[in-house]
């Protein structure tokens, strides 16, 4: 098979692939340093050779966030002091369903945008916000009027959730 470089277009294709025993081969020979690592793919296979030139992945996919990032330093600032309505996501790095919450705090951004401020925070590297609100489980949504906490969603909800509870605070 000859080498080429191929793109990777979804995980579950790699998965397949790499669920194969013999989907990864690698072949050593006397020489320690001329190692070389194959992943076979639909249009070719991908190599590793120790001390090839290094070769740049092209990005396929990368997020544009939406709700900017406020930390406990921005916090009085971005949040407290809003004239307008501020959505908070609190998150974790490590955490499946607030991946899945960003997206709907995105969507939600751009639909809300010049009427609610959307933010995230991420509670592994500002927990000293986190404890002030009780955040003892992640993902947690605050919703905040005139510097005042006046809704919470917990978990991971319908769209429907979120923006039910941004019109109450709209309307209030």
């Amino acid at each position: 098979m000859a080498s080429s470089s191929t793109s990777v277009t979804t995980s579950s294709h790699l998965a397949a692939k790499l669920a194969h025993p013999r989907a990864i081969s690698s072949h050593f020979s006397s020489n320690p340093n001329s190692l070389n690592i194959s992943f076979p793919l639909k249009n070719g296979s991908f190599k590793l050779r120790r001390n090839a030139p290094s070769i740049t992945l092209k990005t396929l996919f990368a997020h544009d966030p939406k709700a900017a990032v406020v930390t406990k330093d921005t916090w009085e600032k971005s949040v407290m002091n809003s004239d307008a309505p501020v959505l908070v996501e609190f998150y974790a790095s490590w955490c499946g369903p607030c991946m899945m919450v960003h997206r709907i705090i995105d969507e939600i951004a751009s639909e809300y945008a010049g009427r609610v401020s959307c933010f995230i925070l991420n509670t592994d590297t500002d927990f000293p916000v986190a404890e002030v609100y009780n955040i003892m489980a992640v993902p947690v949504v605050l919703l905040f009027k005139n510097g005042e906490r006046k809704e919470s969603v917990v978990g991971t909800m319908p769209k429907e959730y979120y923006m039910a509870a941004i019109e109450r605070i709209l309307k209030s």
